[in-house]
């Protein structure tokens, strides 16, 4: 059963007057737009040829350590190209047109495998309108083994969820792609009913991907590569080298909501006591990355609170978007942060100990 609408108090409308001007003030100026750009473009082809030679070379090799290196970089390039491309196409942030942005979701996410249309309804439609609340998030829903809120029941293997946690994280994208899709595809989770395309036409969309991905990772390898590799070799090599992937997605976002430990549950009425902007100030941070390029690599994933206040924004505008951001919140004492990357990983160990802790508040 979906929760009602989430309803937060009045916003500053002086802070978002300012805030907006000032981004578009900086357009206008330099006769720029909100979407990807041809750079962003010619990166989008990189990575995907970078996979793509991946793949290919994986299928020459005659011993299984060629093959897992290679397929290491499968995994790894398509990462790269879900946090370049498909984040930002799920928000209508890379393509103007629409249809654009969908069919380019489709062709991205088949060497990762994540459907395109589940991880828009849980990122975009959810996740976005009610982060780090309770019963709106799906990041921060109860899952009896992590403890990310307060709210939530505390048992006793989460005194241990500090050291076990990388293994969760590492698990992620596994658990999505081969479980948790097909749940919300067959309806099976809240996330169905907000799917775009319904029925036959649903179906045939999820099923491209899903099998696009299959015949690319594991039936083609099975077929091509000679029979030494087994298998059960090529299984195993999938598996390790989409956890690695998942553990390094999941470790460098997930931090930016943990990183001040602040979660909330609504009332009955889907009420919070706060305004939107106060919420994403409160849940979300900023971090800064060494070297600075690695920043556009990562898709401008270490601006996480700057792209919660943007959504809409192709990532190559974080940079700039973040240092207007810190100037006007510093005016209307809005806590703006931008961690290193050290601060970031010590704040995901004290998050997840003083949860998992007996004392912790329940």
């Amino acid at each position: 059963m979906n929760p009602p609408p989430l309803r937060f108090s009045r916003e500053n409308l002086q802070f978002h007057r300012e805030l907006t001007r000032a981004t578009q003030a900086w357009l206008d100026q330099h006769g720029d737009h909100r979407f990807a750009n041809g750079a962003m473009i010619a990166k989008a082809v990189l990575l995907a040829l970078l996979a793509a030679g991946c793949c290919w070379l994986g299928l020459q090799q005659t011993h299984w350590f060629g093959w897992a290196v290679c397929q290491a970089g499968v995994s790894f390039f398509a990462m790269l190209l879900t946090i370049n491309v498909v984040h930002d196409a799920s928000h209508q942030a890379f393509f103007r047109s629409k249809s654009a942005n969908r069919w380019l979701n489709v062709l991205a996410t088949i060497p990762l495998g994540l459907d395109p249309e589940c991880w828009r309804v849980r990122h975009v439609l959810m996740h976005h309108t009610g982060n780090n609340v309770i019963g709106y998030d799906p990041d921060m829903e109860e899952n009896g083994i992590l403890r990310q809120s307060r709210f939530q029941r505390l048992r006793p293997l989460m005194r241990y969820q500090r050291y076990y946690w990388p293994l969760v994280a590492a698990f992620t994208f596994p658990y999505y792609i081969w479980l948790f899709d097909w749940l919300d595809r067959a309806g099976q989770t809240r996330v169905g009913a907000k799917m775009r395309l319904q029925g036959i036409k649903g179906w045939a969309a999820f099923l491209l991907v899903k099998v696009g991905h299959f015949l690319l990772v594991l039936a083609l390898p099975l077929w091509l590569l000679p029979p030494s590799i087994g298998l059960g070799t090529i299984v195993l090599v999938y598996l390790s080298c989409q956890m690695l992937a998942s553990l390094i997605f999941v470790m460098l976002i997930i931090g930016t909501h943990w990183a001040k430990g602040n979660s909330y549950q609504p009332t009955e009425q889907g009420k919070l006591p706060h305004s939107r902007y106060s919420h994403l100030f409160a849940t979300t941070c900023d971090w800064s990355t060494r070297p600075h390029w690695l920043g556009y690599w990562l898709g401008g994933m270490n601006l996480h609170l700057t792209h919660h206040l943007f959504p809409h924004w192709n990532h190559r505008h974080y940079p700039m978007l973040a240092g207007i951001i810190a100037q006007v919140a510093a005016r209307y004492d809005y806590d703006y942060q931008c961690l290193t990357l050290t601060q970031l990983m010590r704040s995901q160990q004290r998050f997840l100990q003083e949860l998992g802790d007996d004392k912790a508040e329940t």
